[in-house]
């Protein structure tokens, strides 16, 4: 039967992670669909295959990070779409505004895409840092934007946040632990500059998923309710009770289970009523982050899932703030939301390129020559009748023959390690043994039921794909925690993808690898690909990559930022590459760790200068390690192509 890119998307789960922003095109290449899929709208998708190809023809190397700006523009419209009809649901007559925290992910051009896309909506940004406040102060911003001050606090960073609402921004200082409460009091009093205070909330309950510590009481940030009740009766003798605008609460990032949200909501709510009869007059509500992605596309409460919907989150915090307003009969306050990690995830896709591949091998072994060892004989036997069997014959065979070539294999090592056999004949069992050990999962793959012995097999003969990227640097989070990403080639999907590989990155790292992946139901432990042709390049892609993983990034084997591409659909319908952000320079990374290039350069010429009086470099050999020292520094820190060819 032909192999189709409708196989591929089922294969890889594709439609049920992807959010309508990445398909497979009839080319049997990934597409990234910048406004969701619009058929009929001209230019609505980009081939990334065929931008890839286009990106490196220009110059640039892979690994590339592509940001798409249409799908975080999309982003930020889809969340306040969903708002919005919950809204006008429920009749719910104050506006609601997305925040996004810029922790998420700093860079630049993506705070200023989504600050563009946002305009209309009020998209808002969060600050949890003093160097993040001074980054958000230094960019444009318009008469009705909106910035809240999260984190801990000192009194500069107190003052900054103050002096910044002279520029006709409303800055929200939300206070994480109490004593900031008077340092606020202070500064706004010696500046003469009225404060605009919020208060975090520390909610008794506590999430889902990985991040639940987030909540209850022993979570980090927050005020508990006593401390709550301790900051109004502050606030009223020094006559600034009316500088309390904002109310805040999170219960963790990532929530897979929307129960944790109503929770959650339901308390914070009562909060919200309480302070307002207490005198308070909150205007803001902040629900936090926590909005989930669905990494794996299986809509359950997994880590890297959730089992709700965009709509159903939106539709409960209006209903749970727009029911406990009614039941008070106060007015609605404005929505906030901290949705960073749903806003940003989809937008970036990392390419990167197989170097090499290492596999057991599926050659057909050299018939068995009489005059070879018995223990080869027998296993080459084996091999033999297995693959002479009739199909109808396998089932009750095929189990007996693997036994026999497992137990084959290990007396091979015994007499191996006791000199009765040499290298040459202990190769002759392996060869015999992993071809045996093909023909059975060839086999394995169609049962129902897969014996217990049997069940380890596909991830032990699995190819090793050697890709030119950090796992460290690139996708931290796959490292650190488990997290799983969606993993597909980008290209060739009109062929069926025959093999089954782990993925491992170039640095001297054995955790520098992926073997869990995203699978039609749940997990797997091996990727389908396809193999890799001579003379061709193969390239993987890495979704849902736009969320903390650069920032997160870590310089181990000194392997630096990729080089990044902003890319956006041109009013002609074609790709236009807006922003190229080259990726570290070899020298640039050792300036970090205190190699500065001038005193590199020097101590090397010294040493030149010695070889050459010792009469062990040429004068010719000593210009051409020069000049490749040079190139070396300057250089992007990942593999080129010429040392591509060479593996």
């Amino acid at each position: 039967m032909t192999w189709t890119p409708k196989d591929s998307e089922t294969l890889y789960n594709l439609p049920n992670w992807a959010s309508e922003y990445f398909r497979i095109n009839e080319a049997g290449n990934v597409a990234a669909c910048q406004t969701g899929l619009k058929p009929d709208q001209v230019g609505h998708e980009i081939d990334v295959y065929e931008l890839t190809c286009d990106i490196l023809q220009r110059g640039l190397r892979a690994p590339l990070l592509l940001r798409f700006n249409g799908i975080l523009r999309g982003r930020v419209e889809e969340l306040a779409e969903a708002f919005n009809v919950a809204r006008e649901d429920f009749n719910y007559d104050a506006p609601y505004r997305s925040i996004y925290p810029i922790k998420v992910n700093q860079q630049r051009h993506v705070v200023e895409q989504l600050l563009h896309g946002g305009k209309k909506a009020g998209l808002g940004l969060e600050v949890g840092s003093k160097p993040e406040l001074l980054a958000v102060m230094g960019m444009k911003h318009g008469p009705n934007s909106l910035v809240i001050c999260n984190g801990y606090k000192d009194r500069d960073y107190i003052e900054m946040a103050l002096l910044f609402s002279l520029l006709g921004v409303t800055v929200l200082i939300v206070v994480e632990k109490y004593t900031e409460l008077a340092t606020i009091i202070e500064a706004s009093r010696n500046l003469g500059i009225r404060p605009r205070i919020g208060v975090r909330m520390k909610p008794r309950v506590t999430g889902s998923g990985r991040w639940k510590d987030s909540g209850g009481d022993r979570s980090k940030f927050g005020l508990t309710t006593l401390q709550i009740v301790e900051v109004i009766r502050d606030l009223k003798q020094t006559d600034m009770l009316e500088c309390l605008e904002l109310l805040h609460f999170h219960i963790g990032s990532q929530i897979t289970d929307v129960r944790s949200v109503k929770a959650a909501l339901r308390e914070a709510t009562r909060t919200l009523t309480g302070l307002r009869e207490l005198g308070a007059p909150i205007s803001y509500f902040d629900v936090g982050g926590g909005l989930a992605v669905d990494y794996d596309g299986s809509n359950t409460t997994g880590d890297s899932s959730k089992n709700y919907t965009l709509q159903e989150y939106a539709n409960d915090v209006v209903w749970q703030v727009s029911e406990a307003c009614r039941e008070a009969g106060m007015p609605k306050p404005t929505l906030l939301s901290e949705s960073g990690r749903s806003l940003t995830a989809h937008h970036a896709l990392l390419i990167t390129e197989v170097l090499g591949v290492t596999s057991f091998g599926t050659g057909i072994p050299a018939p068995v020559d009489d005059s070879e060892h018995e223990t080869v004989r027998k296993i080459g036997d084996i091999y033999n009748l297995l693959s002479e069997l009739k199909v109808e014959d396998l089932e009750s065979e095929f189990r007996e023959a693997f036994h026999d070539s497992v137990q084959l294999r290990e007396e091979a090592m015994l007499l191996f390690t006791t000199g009765v056999i040499g290298l040459p004949e202990r190769a002759r069992v392996e060869e015999f043994h992993w071809a045996t050990c093909t023909r059975v999962l060839s086999i394995v793959r169609n049962l129902e039921h897969v014996p217990a012995e049997l069940a380890n097999l596909e991830k032990e003969m699995a190819d090793t794909y050697f890709l030119n990227f950090s796992l460290f640097q690139s996708l931290p989070d796959s490292w650190a925690i488990g997290q799983l990403f969606p993993i597909l080639p980008i290209h060739r999907h009109n062929e069926e993808p025959t093999r089954r590989a782990t993925l491992v990155d170039v640095t001297c790292d054995s955790d520098g690898k992926v073997n869990r992946f995203v699978g039609r139901s749940g997990t797997k432990d091996v990727l389908e690909v396809h193999d890799v042709k001579p003379g061709e390049r193969y390239f993987v892609g890495f979704f849902l990559v736009g969320a903390y993983q650069e920032i997160l990034g870590d310089m181990h084997n000194l392997f630096g930022d990729t080089n990044v591409v902003h890319v956006q659909i041109g009013a002609d319908g074609k790709p236009e590459l807006k922003h190229v952000v080259r990726g570290d320079r070899v020298q640039e990374l050792l300036s970090y760790v205190e190699y500065h290039e001038n005193d590199l350069l020097a101590r090397l010429h010294r040493s030149i200068e010695s070889a050459i009086g010792a009469g062990t470099l040429s004068y010719e050999q000593s210009a051409l390690l020069q000049d490749r020292y040079e190139r070396g520094l300057t250089g992007y820190s990942y593999l080129t192509q010429a040392d591509q060819s060479a593996l």
